[in-house]
């Protein structure tokens, strides 16, 4: 089993839909038995995936180990796709973390979950918080989508300079540019000037997923965003081969 967390500084950049978008390429492009672990109190993976809440307070529960996460695990109508849904509790979860004072519980519990995965994919919540820093001390690797332009350019080097100097994250990060649109001058620019940054494009197929009747089995796999999503996850099992032949 490997994880791979979906993190970004700030939100709005497509974080939540590039985690769906990868748990889906993990299950369905490399048939993997995939879980998405949705860690974002907006639960949008978890809308995104049809699934509702997993109950009052019961995420959060989790990581007091009076619920086993693996009794909250929903199938999705993705096959070898699983989720870990999201609530409200976990608008909490930071003041819980920090009172508790044990820096690898996500680790563990991930550790424990993940027993019948071979991938388990993390929606983090955005932001520099005791959750996100779990789940950056937790993940295998890092994936962090960038929209292209300097000043996102400039938070990415600054939060891994952070990161860096804190010791706060276990795995490589790959940054990602997201919402692509190379109509603009701009995102052609920050393009040029990392070239070998995966590029997912700004597209219409992917505000269909959250559509009504839509949802990412929708996508079309000969799209323009399904083949972008599809070479991203084969960078990642390279990636991913290279870490474990490494350890």
């Amino acid at each position: 089993m490997r994880s791979i967390a979906v993190y970004s500084l700030k939100g709005g950049v497509g974080k939540t839909t590039l985690a769906v978008g990868l748990a889906w390429a993990a299950a369905t492009r490399s048939g993997r038995r995939t879980l998405l672990w949705d860690l974002d109190p907006q639960a949008g993976a978890s809308f995104l995936l049809g699934a509702g809440a997993p109950g009052k307070g019961r995420a959060q529960a989790v990581f007091a180990k009076d619920v086993d996460p693996a009794r909250l695990v929903r199938p999705t109508a993705i096959e070898r796709l699983d989720l870990l849904p999201a609530d409200a509790s976990l608008r909490g979860l930071d003041r819980f973390l920090f009172g508790l004072g044990k820096k690898k519980r996500l680790l563990k519990l991930i550790s424990d979950v993940g027993r019948d995965y071979d991938r388990v994919l993390l929606d983090a919540p955005p932001g520099l918080t005791e959750t996100s820093e779990q789940v950056l001390r937790a993940a295998d690797l890092i994936i962090v989508p960038v929209i292209p332009s300097p000043l996102s350019q400039r938070a990415l080097d600054e939060v891994v300079a952070f990161l860096d100097g804190q010791s706060l994250r276990k795995g490589p990060i790959l940054p990602v540019y997201s919402m692509v649109d190379r109509r603009r001058a701009l995102h052609r620019a920050a393009l040029e000037a990392k070239p070998s940054w995966p590029v997912i494009p700004m597209a219409s197929a992917f505000e269909r997923i959250s559509a009504p009747g839509g949802g990412v089995a929708s996508l079309p796999g000969s799209s323009s965003a399904a083949q972008a999503l599809f070479a991203l996850w084969a960078g990642i099992e390279k990636k991913l081969t290279r870490l474990a032949r490494s350890n």
